[in-house]
């Protein structure tokens, strides 16, 4: 009885991962304001200004709707994407990826980052303490167009004359080849006074993929890297409920993301630093505020900021290869350290079958193959349980009011026929990882974002479904893979030895029809991995029913 309640509790906990993870997981946790320790805080590398410069940042939080500016824009174009840079600002107002579109639609457009519609605060506004106005800078762009040759590199320089005596010279180095950009300004003071400021670059923005707000597992938002290991995330809804949050500390890097797509900004001295955050319109806009500590520029002097940016898709070995930590951001919790190497593997199979449905199969075999033994030693443990019912049916009726002696006796019985209880539990258990790092991995990597497979699955990362012309309520079409997937389940129950007790055996015949209703709304490439699993899983239940005699 103990065993039976053991196995049903296992396969219960399953459903409740299962269920948790999909339809109940909470949001991550909402980021509070981050301090360094005192050796690093930015107090101590400007004790008077501090202050000062915080008040700058949260003053810039929420500005007043700046007057229009008449500045023209500079397209740019690499072999990566299209961009437009307005002297209004000196500021993006476009970046579209070429290599990504905006749904798997034949005339799709290429996708664009720069959703947001606030003029004042587009990405890389930038502000120098309180010596400039709080409305965007007009610049003047050396440059009509920008388009850089195969390999090559081609810069964009504006200038701002934000007040007598005051310019800003902005410079942006784009790459034929790399999402990575290099951004310098320098602050020249031709004053008679020195002067006093703090760096400030403003950007806001709008959810990149509009498509995926409300799943609950999805993050879609600010975040930032401290002291070049500490990963923070901060929610949207925490700011419309909070109000306006300061990350201050040694910033890596900030960026906004989602599970696809990265916008980020990487200080080249990642020193103290206030990150203000805060909601603009109702929309979900995140206004974003970096801001350093003040400084002095002597009359006459000048002071350069320098910072990379990164604008693309959140792909691990383009993140690994511009550096700067950028790779953090793609963190699968925990099961990180199972899902990289899965996706490792994963993209690995991709360059020979240039199909990731395919290399799911692959990975799925593989998989199979790992835990073969285990499995096997499992199955059989559970057909020859089966051949030993008449003997444990006689043992229950001989020690029926006995329980205690009725327990010894059967594990004495499992021990004759070198029998493990809970060995047809342990491949289902040691399955539950690899399955949550799989379906971290097809839920937030740009790779299988769109990824065909064949026939109706067009895109692994979304439920599959067939349309046949007729709207089913809740479906938007058949779901054909997730119900062969349940129909294997089902098979693989028949041919699996039961161990006689009722009500196991009730749980298992049942456990397909919740799998089928789970699984509904999961990513294709999920439901294929797990039907290719379901099938390997037949065809090693047939050959254990042919080698253990009845």
């Amino acid at each position: 009885m103990e065993t039976q309640r053991a196995f049903i509790a296992i396969i219960l906990s399953l459903l409740i991962l299962l269920g948790y993870q999909h339809f109940f997981a909470p949001p991550p946790p909402e980021s509070p304001a981050v301090t360094t320790s005192p050796a690093h805080s930015p107090a101590t590398a400007s004790p008077e200004a501090q202050p000062a410069a915080t008040e700058a940042v949260a003053d810039k939080a929420s500005p007043a709707s700046p007057p229009p500016l008449n500045g023209k824009d500079i397209p740019v174009e690499t072999h990566l994407y299209q961009a437009v840079v307005s002297e209004n600002g000196g500021a993006f107002t476009s970046f579209k990826l070429k290599d990504y579109r905006e749904s798997i639609a034949k005339d799709s457009p290429p996708k664009e980052l720069v959703l947001a519609h606030d003029p004042g605060r587009m990405p890389l506004d930038f502000f120098w303490g309180n010596a400039m106005p709080t409305r965007p800078l007009l610049y003047t762009a050396a440059q009509d167009k920008i388009v850089t040759t195969p390999g090559g590199q081609a810069s964009l320089v504006l200038v701002a004359t934000p007040q007598p005596g005051l310019s800003v010279t902005k410079k942006l180095t784009f790459s034929d080849d790399s999402y990575r950009m290099e951004l310098s300004i320098t602050v020249h003071n031709s004053t008679t006074q020195a002067l006093r400021g703090a760096p400030l670059i403003a950007s806001t923005y709008a959810p990149f993929s509009p498509e995926l707000q409300g799943k609950r597992a999805i993050f879609s938002g600010p975040a930032a890297l401290l002291d070049g290991a500490k990963l923070e995330e901060v929610q949207p809804e925490s700011l419309r409920k909070d109000g306006p949050k300061t990350i201050t500390g040694a910033v890596t890097w900030a960026a906004y993301e989602d599970s696809y797509f990265l916008s980020a900004i990487v200080p080249h001295d990642p020193g103290p630093a206030n990150l203000q955050l805060s909601l603009a319109g109702k929309d979900e806009q995140v206004t974003s505020i970096l801001g350093g500590p003040q400084e002095v520029i002597p009359a006459g002097g000048e002071k350069a900021y320098h910072y990379d940016l990164f604008v693309g898709p959140k792909k691990l070995s383009i993140l690994q290869k511009t550096g700067s930590d950028l790779d953090k951001i793609v963190n699968f919790g925990w099961f990180d350290a199972l899902a990289k190497p899965t996706l490792f593997l994963l993209n690995f199979l991709h360059r020979y079958t240039h199909n990731y449905g395919v290399a799911i199969i692959l990975v799925t075999v593989l998989f199979k193959l790992l835990f073969w033994p285990i499995s096997h030693k499992g199955m059989k443990s559970m057909k020859t349980m089966q051949k030993i019912q008449p003997k444990m049916a006689k043992l229950r009726e001989k020690y029926k009011d006995q329980p205690e002696q009725l327990n010894q006796e059967i594990m004495t019985l499992y021990k004759t026929y070198k029998i493990n209880p809970l060995g047809g539990c342990l491949p289902m258990i040691l399955q539950i990882p690899v399955f949550f790092s799989l379906y971290k991995v097809l839920l937030q990597t740009v790779e299988l974002r769109h990824a065909p497979f064949m026939l109706w699955i067009t895109d692994l990362s979304a439920p599959d479904r067939l349309g046949i012309g007729l709207h089913i309520p809740g479906l938007n079409g058949i779901p054909v893979l997730t119900l062969l997937m349940g129909g294997s389940m089902f098979l693989q129950q028949k041919m699996s030895p039961t161990s006689g007790d009722p009500t196991q055996a009730k749980v298992m015949m049942f456990l397909p029809v919740i799998f089928t209703f789970m699984f509904l709304n999961f990513a294709s490439g999920l439901v294929l991995y797990w039907f290719i699993n379901n099938l390997l899983s037949i065809g090693q239940q047939y050959l254990i029913n042919r080698s253990v005699e009845p």
